[in-house]
């Protein structure tokens, strides 16, 4: 039986597990998103009228909403989305990232690696973060998607109203031993450093982590 992304923490990590909500909560707040199968179908991706060395673009729409995007992101091919790093994503998703798992905005951007300034200027805008910002925010709204499959597959009781957007967020703020101490929020303004955090995550879900 596999089990909830906060149990396997504990048992790897050896930190606090973050507690789940109440029902009552979990009704009250945005609810977490349910398996892909449960969902209604949903476009194979959103397309801009521009592209990349031929290729359609995916795009971040406010309206949809974070969990959409990440939903387009987990069914794209490989040259959509290197078409869409070479890009750049909607500085809006960098807010909206930051309110989705509960991480204040200016920590996002400094976790992403772009100046406030800029974040703002570009959210505000409607403009592209391009670039290595952009790059690590689609690097972000992927761990987004590992957190939430890893709760969709569980079984667990405990699954019930586990928000793993905001564990996702706390998660990367605590130190990891894996990581000589390091959190793994101060990794993600690099490719590298977001291979690594993506590994260990993956290997929290697999249990690998000791």
């Amino acid at each position: 039986m596999a089990s909830t992304p906060a149990r396997a923490l504990k048992a790897a990590a050896r930190t606090a597990p973050i507690r789940s909500r109440s029902k009552a909560a979990a009704a009250s707040s945005q609810a977490t998103p349910a398996p892909l199968a449960a969902r209604e179908p949903l476009p194979r991706f959103t397309l801009d009228d521009r592209s990349v060395a031929g290729t359609q673009i995916l795009v971040y729409h406010p309206t949809k909403g974070v969990d959409d995007f990440v939903q387009q992101l987990a069914v794209a091919t490989p040259l959509q989305l290197v078409a869409t790093e070479r890009h750049g994503v909607a500085g809006g998703l960098l807010k909206d990232l930051s309110r989705r798992m509960e991480i204040p905005a200016a920590r996002m951007f400094t976790i992403l690696g772009v100046p406030k300034a800029t974040a703002e200027k570009k959210s505000a805008a409607g403009d592209v973060v391009s670039g290595s910002g952009g790059q690590a925010a689609l690097g972000m709204a992927r761990l987004l998607g590992m957190a939430q499959d890893m709760l969709a597959q569980s079984t667990a009781a405990e699954a019930e109203g586990f928000d793993s957007a905001k564990w996702l967020g706390q998660w990367l703020e605590r130190p990891q031993p894996a990581l000589g101490g390091r959190k793994p929020a101060d990794l993600l303004d690099t490719p590298t450093g977001l291979k690594v955090v993506t590994r260990l995550l993956g290997a929290i879900h697999s249990g690998a982590y000791q």
